[in-house]
């Protein structure tokens, strides 16, 4: 399984373990699977970069069947196209040393002589990945659905937080949606299928909607009264900042994304769900499954987790060792009445829960960074109470998260002239050490440091202080 540390990859895997499979999740960094969150011994993790062909070698040659579930589409680190043609074509040569008899593809559906940018370079994946020595599958979905999916989550934003939007007009374009659970079902079930081989499917919920529809619809599930109005005046770019600045999406990610939307996404009919005996989720009840989850605390990936930074591009594994010279620090102590309590509370920071003190500050210091092109603290948390290596966290990502070692390091994706860690430990004198070190990047850095002295030692202060009590 490629990009196993991805949306559709955490959801799949648990089903697959499920049902007795043994799987190899492919990840470019290590640090970024957290196996305890798992717990199953058929799970086995290879590191592997798939634009890099010789480290593909880790790929055992005893294998049945291959998932491809990676993209670039959000990334802004050279041309995503090429990256994307030349990732199929090792992972196609690497397969022709194995066993591999099908490999499965998750892809967009493509029904336009025009395409965007995205659309064509997954097209063109797929062409290359055919033409492989094995059955190939692929499977073509447009909006997916589900809790903490990319789709679902940007859809959230825009209801949820504006009462009244104006509105590009691409929100007149007709699209597909499909809920999560119905891909998992096709990805599930066109394992070994041999009515699938060689061939593409378009899977849907099979309802058309205009993107405004699914909003109203969206809203009018919530019990939210929304107003909607549809410029034709807004511009591709002025589109991409407009949901870069009011959802969660990277800036890249929202201009590949508006790209898409201006594109009409209607599956073609097939066969698929009948022979696999799946009954279309319609799009009504996928959100409401979605908010189940969320409100059950049951989210067990979201697309915000995705390395959508260049900063940490290399991997989590690079930024374990917080460095000691060379850095400001601001360490504080006191001690903690109950460790169980404190370590909950700690497990709980940010996202809807804050940061336990100066809340506004926080909020202010988000709005700067969407401003100079950062992410923002619009990403929250996937969950209330769990945390895992790699996952986001507002504007950080979390690198340790040991409640065994009552310890929680964090390092910042926020907009910096340097780099910062936050860490949070409980030692063996049941005393919360609360570190921020920061390590700048010239002039620039050490002037950034003090300027924020006085803001760090108000806001540090009574976070410490919230979080012992």
């Amino acid at each position: 399984m490629t990009g196993a540390t991805g949306y559709i990859a955490q959801r799949l895997l648990p089903e697959l373990l499920a049902e007795g499979h043994t799987v190899y999740c492919c990840v470019r960094d290590r640090g970024r699977f957290d196996l305890k969150k798992f717990d199953n011994p058929a799970i086995e993790v290879i590191e592997l970069d798939l634009l890099q062909e010789q480290t593909l070698k880790n790929i055992p040659a005893d294998i049945d069947i291959a998932y491809y579930l990676v993209h670039s589409m959000s990334t802004n680190k050279g041309d995503f196209e090429k990256m994307e043609s030349a990732a199929a074509e090792n992972f196609k040569r690497c397969m022709a040393q194995t066993t591999v008899q099908q490999v499965i593809y998750l892809t967009g559906i493509v029904n336009e002589s025009h395409l965007s940018k995205h659309l064509q370079s997954r097209l063109h994946v797929e062409e290359i990945l055919k033409t492989g020595n094995y059955n190939f599958t692929a499977l073509r979905a447009g909006i997916i659905v589900g809790s903490g999916s990319a789709s679902f989550e940007i859809i959230r934003d825009l209801v949820e937080k504006l009462p009244v939007m104006v509105t590009p007009k691409w929100l007149s374009t007709k699209t597909q949606p499909i809920a999560i659970r119905d891909v998992l079902a096709y990805l599930k079930g066109v394992i070994g299928l041999s009515g699938s081989f060689n061939n593409s499917f378009d899977i849907s919920s099979g309802e058309i909607f205009t993107y405004k529809e699914l909003l109203l619809r969206f809203a009018a599930i919530r019990g939210l009264k929304r107003k909607i109005l549809v410029l034709p005046v807004l511009t591709p770019r002025l589109s991409s900042y407009w949901l870069y600045f009011v959802t969660s999406t990277s800036y890249t990610l929202a201009k590949n994304l508006v790209d898409s939307m201006k594109i009409e996404v209607i599956g073609k009919p097939n066969n698929l769900g009948e022979l696999l005996n799946i009954t279309a989720t319609p799009y009504e009840k996928a959100i409401e499954l979605a908010f189940v989850k969320i409100e059950n605390d049951q989210v067990l990936s979201s697309w915000k987790d995705a390395l959508t930074s260049n900063i940490l591009y290399k991997g989590l594994t690079v930024h374990l060792q917080v460095p000691k010279e060379g850095t400001y620090k601001d360490t504080r102590k006191m001690k903690v009445a109950d460790v169980e309590s404190t370590l909950d509370r700690i497990w709980r920071i940010g996202g809807s829960t804050g940061w336990y003190y100066g809340g506004w500050l926080w909020a202010v210091r988000g709005i700067i960074d969407k401003m100079v092109g950062g992410v923002g603290l619009r990403r929250g948390r996937r969950s209330l109470t769990q945390l895992y290596p790699g996952e986001s966290l507002d504007f950080w990502r979390v690198l340790i998260a040991s409640r065994e070692d009552r310890r929680l390091l964090l390092y910042a994706e926020m907009k910096l002239p340097g780099e910062a860690w936050l860490e949070f430990y409980i030692n063996e004198k049941n005393e919360l050490e609360q570190t921020a070190t920061f390590r700048p990047l010239g002039l620039k850095g050490r002037l950034y440091w003090y300027s924020v002295l006085p803001f760090h030692g108000f806001i540090f202060k009574g976070m410490l202080k919230a979080l012992s009590k």
